[in-house]
């Protein structure tokens, strides 16, 4: 009788302690509600500096928490507000509205909001990305179109067209009152990266072959670029193109009026010559010795990085990555998913591990079930819904589930095909 009395009193307390928790928590989702709140009216303020320290703040509350109750609530105006900051704002408050954007992106997940975030953002982003070529503000409004592309975009065609957008940040379709300005390096790599980031989402069957003809060839001219983080963010793009194959659409067209067999032959020639031109590319950057100047941690990122492109291209292995979130390990296994892993560290910044344990969207484009969501789904009955899931998982699934299908395909159809292309040599 003692041993029950002491399991009913041990139980009592549990469930007591299992209230408190649940009644702190719901205080701190009313704080911070009202946290963000204060800062959504902010950005109604005239003040410029007023505006941007509100962002800033938002993005805090978003990188602490997913802030679902709140998203759910004032999706809408803070959609509206930022936009109005990317049409109206200094180059700082264009960044940071055009990071809340995709971060609200990232938190809805895929569905209606993300369609209507994705709709309603294209064309203000594409509008400023015309205006000047500060870096940051460049930069942040290609990873937002990166993200709201990714989450709310429903058909290839909607992500070529975005592609379409960065590509043409590096080579704008001039006419008699566009002036051409070359853009940093920095914005570069930042086309590069967000561009990469999207073709990991399309078949290369799908890729419209007039649009992206020659690409091959501009990112092999950026490894020679004396930039490391470019040369490293085209190389992973090159490797990437291999990976989902369709060579030929991403490589100049053979020009003449051959027969169909001849043309043929010079297009293969062609895309054999643009290998072997790359192949050494990265052969001589995996092994660069250090020059004047050099920071050894950059140079030792490139060199591993090309090592690893120099084994794909020549064995087809992709390389093999786990990184640690928290208690959990999170493993990549194709260019696909390196790609996808690497933009969004950059991305959420400091976020990234929240939302790598929180987001269900993003556990899903990783296959990733961190062990403690695992033990918070054995509490359910006592925590209300809305308090741990993210309203966007069922529709993402199966389209997440098929795009790592295709890219796991891919790579089981080039592993080997480069060596041998190059054996044959």
């Amino acid at each position: 009788m003692m041993d029950i009395d002491d399991d009913d009193s041990v139980s009592s307390w549990s469930m007591k302690s299992d209230q408190m928790i649940l009644y702190r928590d719901e205080e701190i989702h009313v704080d911070n509600d009202r946290f963000l709140d204060q800062h959504l009216d902010s950005l109604y303020e005239k003040r410029s500096s007023t505006r941007e320290n509100a962002l800033s703040s938002i993005i805090e509350g978003f990188n602490s928490d997913l802030q679902h109750e709140f998203v759910d609530r004032k999706f809408a105006t803070l959609l509206h507000q930022c936009l109005n900051c990317i049409k109206r704002g200094s180059a700082r408050e264009i960044s940071l509205a055009s990071h809340v954007i995709g971060l609200l992106a990232l938190i809805t997940g895929p569905g209606d909001k993300a369609t209507e975030i994705f709709r309603e953002s294209v064309t203000p982003i594409s509008q400023a990305l015309k205006t000047g070529f500060e870096a940051s503000k460049t930069c942040s409004l290609l990873y937002c179109l990166a993200i709201i592309t990714f989450v709310g975009g429903n058909e290839p065609e909607e992500t070529e067209a975005s592609m379409q957008l960065m590509w043409q940040v590096i080579h704008p379709k001039l006419g008699s009152n566009v002036v051409a300005t070359k853009p940093s390096m920095a914005i570069i790599t930042g086309m590069v990266i967000s561009w990469s980031f999207l073709l990991t989402t399309m078949d290369g069957q799908t890729l419209d072959s007039k649009t992206w003809q020659g690409s091959i060839s501009y990112l092999s001219t950026l490894l020679e670029k004396d930039d490391r983080p470019l040369r490293i963010a085209a190389g992973e793009s090159l490797a990437l193109i291999f990976e989902i194959g369709s060579l030929e659409k991403f490589c100049n067209e053979a020009k003449g009026h051959s027969n169909g067999s001849h043309q043929e032959r010079r297009e293969s020639v062609h895309i054999q010559g643009m290998r072997s031109k790359i192949l050494n590319q990265v052969r001589n950057l995996a092994a660069e010795a250090g020059g004047k100047g050099s920071i050894k941690k950059d140079l030792n990122r490139q060199r591993n990085s090309f090592r690893d492109i120099m084994e794909f291209i020549e064995n087809g292995y992709t390389p093999e990555t786990c990184t640690k979130i928290g208690g959990d390990s999170l493993k990549t296994f194709t260019w696909s998913q390196l790609i996808q892993l690497n933009f969004m560290k950059h991305f959420l910044g400091g976020g990234f591990i929240k939302h790598m344990q929180e987001n269900e969207f993003v556990h899903e484009i990783f296959d990733f079930e961190p062990k403690r969501k695992l033990l918070d789904d054995e509490n359910l009955t006592c925590i209300p819904k809305r308090w741990y899931k993210s309203p966007n998982s069922a529709m993402s699934k199966t389209r997440t589930q098929t795009l790592n299908k295709q890219r796991m395909q891919s790579q089981d159809r080039n592993v080997g095909h480069f060596a041998v292309g190059f054996r044959d040599e």
